[in-house]
């Protein structure tokens, strides 16, 4: 069985209860942020086009997940700590520049360092281990809690985060980030 969430047509994900791209599927072409009773688990995605952020609870909490264009058999494929994905968002198509400033400490103290490209290695470039503010100024960003875009992932939009748990994150410990770019 197939079901079709939300309306418009810049972006179509499609969630499968099972794992490669089996049992009862939804397709989804808009933000949910509640997707709870469309259905209980969600093993494997084939994202047709745009950026999903996927969100392992309800209102866009929870661990968070970057999907472009492409298929994921499993969730492991897709960085997945568990087969719940309850709410998800389309990255916005963002065209410009991009810039981010980092900070060592909360509301925007200490060392600060802009970035306008990929980080794979925070501490190699930043010499601190702790992101403790950030300042997103242009563009979309993905911050992972390992280095090399491994670990957890945090999702940042233009604008201030005076502290870590504003962008979602139990600790301030970031290994790398990158922009995210839009895909078709």
């Amino acid at each position: 069985m197939h079901t079709r969430l939300g309306g418009g047509a810049i972006g179509v994900i499609i969630f499968y209860e099972d794992k490669n791209f089996q049992g009862r599927s939804y397709e989804c072409n808009s933000e949910c942020p509640d997707m709870s009773s469309y259905f209980r688990r969600c093993n494997s995605i084939r994202v047709e086009s745009g950026n999903w952020i996927l969100y392992e609870f309800p209102n866009y909490r929870g661990r968070q997940y970057f999907l472009h264009r492409g298929e994921y058999p499993d969730f492991q494929q897709w960085m997945g700590y568990n087969d719940s994905i309850r709410s998800c968002r389309l990255s916005p198509h963002h065209q410009g520049s991009f810039r981010i400033r980092i900070y060592e400490r909360e509301d925007f103290r200490g060392q600060m360092m802009e970035f306008t490209e990929d980080c794979p290695h925070v501490y190699e470039n930043f010499h601190y281990h702790d992101i403790y503010s950030v300042d997103v100024q242009d563009g979309y960003w993905m911050f992972y809690e390992e280095p090399q875009y491994r670990g957890h992932q945090y999702y940042l939009r233009p604008g201030e985060y005076r502290r870590y748990i504003d962008w979602g994150a139990t600790n301030p410990r970031i290994g790398s980030f990158r922009r995210v770019h839009y895909a078709y």
